[in-house]
């Protein structure tokens, strides 16, 4: 299967699956909230004390994910209520494919801590980037870092058409490319700090950022959700908001470091190492014209626009305001 069908395959199981998603949205029993292993955040600190049972009066069911299309399609079933950190290239994909999913919050900016790494053997940089023509890359379709990925690309004028593409999660690839069977792989968090072992990044983060490749994870739920627990909704944006004040402050990094490393599956040099890429915008920041007040609506239509351009998905919305809902984070402010 060609790369082009396989994202066109994965989006239409994403709109097939989008039917049975109000049916089967859970009320205000139980909850089940995806999130990613080694991508440490302050919200494991209020995961593990138990912080957002008290808050929200319920039990949380959490389950880890490999990638964010796995979690759209977790939350297209009904199995999923919220998914906390999902890349904005998967949620752009499935709501572009009629899934019809919001986001709540900004969970985490950042953009050192998603890339691509060349195998150190090709001593390939960004000055000879036209090198990687017809080679052989392993990138985690409709992630974050396949959009990273399309957008380097085209930027050093390499045609896509002419590389072996093999869709790998993270920690599959950077294994791969340690077993030298690789030209290249992407990825995020620890995997990608051990594809780092074994190659080197064409561009740094403030690179991408120059060129308008930004990276950032928002918390994302099906709307049909968000419409009939608003309230839910808001309590936990309310805790994670309040999970990120803590970590703001440094007096808290003792107490709160060693239980997100131990929830994220790291060392705690590991996790410090990767917190100190990330930035968890504050609520009002959130709420600005930087992120959820215009911005990231218009970053979505582009990377929506990067996809349709390389094939990989069919069309894109008209816009994508629509796919905001800050409702929820207005009410957390007050909670």
């Amino acid at each position: 299967m060609t790369f082009k069908s396989k994202l066109m395959s994965a989006t239409a199981a994403i709109a097939m699956l989008t039917g049975a998603q109000a049916a089967t949205a859970a009320g205000h029993g139980e909850i089940t909230v995806a999130y990613f292993l080694e991508w440490p955040m302050p919200f494991q600190y209020a995961k593990e004390t138990g912080m957002y049972d008290e808050a929200m009066g319920t039990k949380i069911n959490w389950v880890s994910f490999d990638t964010g299309t796995a979690m759209s399609a977790a939350m297209a079933s009904g199995d999923v209520q919220l998914s906390v950190s999902q890349g904005v290239p998967p949620f752009v994909v499935a709501t572009s494919a009629g899934q019809d999913l919001q986001i709540v919050d900004v969970a985490v900016s950042y953009s050192d801590n998603d890339n691509c790494v060349v195998a150190s053997g090709l001593e390939i940089d960004k000055d000879s980037a036209g090198e990687l023509a017809g080679k052989k890359v392993a990138v985690p379709l409709g992630t974050a870092a396949h959009y990273g990925f399309l957008s380097q690309m085209n930027h050093f004028g390499v045609d896509i058409s002419t590389m072996d593409i093999v869709d790998m999660a993270p920690a599959e690839g950077a294994a791969a490319l340690a077993q030298g069977s690789l030209d290249m792989a992407c990825g995020w968090g620890g995997a990608l700090r051990r594809m780092k072992e074994h190659g080197n990044v064409l561009l740094t983060g403030a690179e991408k950022e120059e060129l308008g490749i930004l990276v950032f994870d928002a918390t994302t739920a099906p709307a049909t959700y968000i419409a009939e627990n608003g309230e839910m909704v808001a309590k936990f944006l309310a805790v994670t908001a309040k999970a990120n004040a803590m970590w703001a402050d440094e007096a808290n990094h003792a107490t709160m470091l060693p239980v997100i490393a131990k929830d994220a599956g790291m060392s705690e040099e590991d996790t410090m190492s990767t917190l100190s890429t990330f930035k968890f915008p504050t609520v009002d920041e959130q709420l600005s014209d930087k992120w959820l007040n215009g911005r990231a609506q218009t970053f979505m239509k582009g990377v929506a626009g990067v996809f349709v351009d390389a094939g990989s998905i069919p069309s894109a919305l008209d816009s994508y305001a629509g796919t905001v809902n800050t409702g929820p984070l207005e009410a957390a402010k007050d909670m």
